[in-house]
């Protein structure tokens, strides 16, 4: 079928499709973990009053910050054999950056 055509079909039903400018969406599971899809499609439905997206683009999975914060930490404590509150404290002041938290506390 013509887009046009569908178009038109589903306003007679009721139904408005517009596309969303989005440059990433993402969504936060229970678990803690999210699902990012970078450069996505979306089109926001309005079905009498019903209003859902449809998303489609590559989907990739990350792991929650908290998580990701305690692995660096471990990390850095491994390398360095300080303590967690040191290697926390030498992340901070990193800005999370690995490789000079590192250096500042072996240096």
């Amino acid at each position: 079928m013509d887009p046009k055509q569908m178009a038109k079909l589903m306003s007679q039903m009721g139904i408005k499709n517009e596309a969303v400018d989005a440059a990433k969406v993402t969504i936060e599971k229970s678990d803690g973990t999210s699902l990012v899809i970078d450069n996505p499609q979306v089109t926001k439905i309005d079905m009498q009053g019903q209003v859902s997206f449809q998303i489609a683009g590559s989907v990739r999975e990350s792991k929650a910050k908290s998580e990701e914060k305690t692995d660096d930490a471990a990390l850095v404590m491994e390398e360095c054999g300080c303590t967690r509150q040191e290697a926390e404290r030498a992340l901070k002041e990193a800005s999370g950056d690995l490789a000079e938290a590192i250096l500042k506390l072996k240096g």
